[in-house]
């Protein structure tokens, strides 16, 4: 009976715990001393990270409105200095441990530190509702869910917990996007580079919609690939969809093999099941280095810390040519462009009783627009499983930081995986969101099967 009662009493607990929403007096800074989205506005004292004056929202010369590719603001800048295996120690303080792992390991491995530029940019109505969440935004049941009414800005610019600054990571804004044909790569341990997928993806976040067109107004985040190459594989449609509130609305996936010729729930596209997609050497909560929900680890906020990040890698996205991005141990350091930034610094923990392949994961995520852009996991022995490297881009026509092609290095196996690659076709932004009506699986299969 006492055990009975304690289960209830830790149940209402759950259910009624809530969190955020700052004071009136906390919220003055944004604006004054930080940005609207809770960064500090001020640079370093080093003046190695630049005060943020606004982002970049002017597109420079040689930029083609709906091509798919955005010009390279930066293409003259040379290299501040490089980090390689021979001094990479002396920078280590701001180095994520899967950095460190590359160097160790690869000699020819190296950093090309450009000078920073503070790019990212919102639109004003984004920023707007961000101050105002500030005040009025909650997470509930622990941190686990989000509250409808912070639909449109960040929900936590002053975040107080790991939770949420997760929740900022899911929630933040990059517009309405569409990658044309991205591809993903697999490169094992020989060296061999192969394509494991070609895709049209489609990407919209409604949490930022004004309309919902008859959408779900819990779901935030719906996405869905038709995969063309290898030709196995071409017809296949899988799909996801993201609530606020996961713990009452899970995740609801949904595949479409050609063969079968039907629509099936895929509960498992979720946690620590690999994506088949992206050769197995990611996990479904690995999309974005983050997605889905946080039931199975306990989330701390540890600080903010600057760290080399990639940012305003135009030259990685839309630069270099397709075989030229891959070496042997790792992708070609050519392509890539690091530059200082400051980092949230977030430290996921496995719950007892709980399952996954991972014991710890870091999140380090960038202040400007809170998307993670380095990732750790460690297995339960401690020792680094898998790391992971996102990179931004500003597309300064819309007002949104985009991060969608990322690396990520499996050290048990001696492989990495080169993820979004939309270097032939691009990548689109929509001006509108799509008829709720055109979304759903079957008229999403419908659409596609009859091309």
């Amino acid at each position: 009976m006492n055990k009975h009662r304690l289960a209830l009493a830790l149940l209402a607990g759950f259910a009624g715990a809530a969190q955020g929403a700052v004071t009136a007096e906390e919220a003055k800074q944004l604006g004054s001393t930080l940005t609207q989205v809770g960064a500090i506005k001020a640079g370093n004292k080093e003046g190695t990270i630049p005060a943020y004056t606004g982002g970049l929202t002017k597109a420079p010369a040689g930029f083609k409105p709906g091509s798919g590719f955005w010009a390279d603001p930066f293409k003259d800048e040379a290299p501040s200095f490089r980090i390689d295996a021979k001094n990479w120690q002396q920078y280590a303080d701001k180095l994520s441990d899967g950095q460190k792992e590359l160097f160790k390991k690869n000699p020819g491995f190296y950093m090309d530190v450009y000078p920073s530029h503070r790019t990212a940019a919102q639109p004003e109505a984004v920023l707007a509702k961000t101050v105002r969440n500030a005040t009025t935004c909650k997470t509930a049941k622990n941190g686990l869910a989000v509250e409808q009414d912070c639909r449109g800005g960040f929900p936590f610019p002053i975040a107080k917990t790991g939770y949420e600054m997760m929740w900022n990571h899911q929630l933040r804004y990059k517009a309405d996007t569409t990658t044309k044909q991205s591809r993903s790569w697999v490169v094992d341990s020989s060296g061999k580079a192969v394509m494991t997928a070609q895709q049209q993806t489609f990407e919209e976040t409604p949490y930022y919609h004004d309309e919902l067109d008859g959408r779900d107004g819990e779901m935030y985040w719906r996405t869905y690939s038709v995969t063309s190459a290898p030709i196995r594989k071409a017809g296949e449609v899988t799909g996801l969809m993201d609530f606020l509130d996961p713990t009452e609305k899970p995740r609801r996936a949904w595949s479409y093999a050609p063969g079968q010729r039907r629509i099936k729930l895929a509960p498992e596209f979720s946690y620590d099941t690999p994506v088949a997609s992206m050769g197995g050497v990611t996990l479904f909560d690995e999309l974005f280095v983050f997605s889905g929900q946080m039931d199975r680890f306990d989330f701390k906020l540890v600080g903010k810390k600057e760290m080399y990040v990639p940012y305003n890698e135009y030259k990685l996205y839309f630069g270099c040519g397709v075989e030229e991005q891959f070496k042997e141990k790792y992708p070609n350091p050519a392509c890539w462009r690091w530059e200082l930034h400051r980092m949230w610094v977030v430290e996921a923990t496995l719950k007892p009783g709980f399952r996954h392949v991972y014991a710890k994961r870091t999140y380090y995520i960038d202040e400007d627009t809170y998307g993670a852009m380095l990732y750790d996991a460690y297995d339960r022995s401690g020792q680094l499983y898998r790391s992971i490297f996102n990179s931004m881009v500003q597309l300064y026509d819309v007002n949104a930081p985009y991060m969608v092609k990322n690396v990520v290095f499996d050290f048990n196996k001696g492989m990495y995986a080169l993820v979004n690659d939309g270097l032939v076709g691009g990548y689109g932004v929509v001006a509108k969101p799509r008829p709720n009506r055109e979304l759903n699986p079957e008229s999403i299969v419908a659409k596609e099967t009859a091309r």
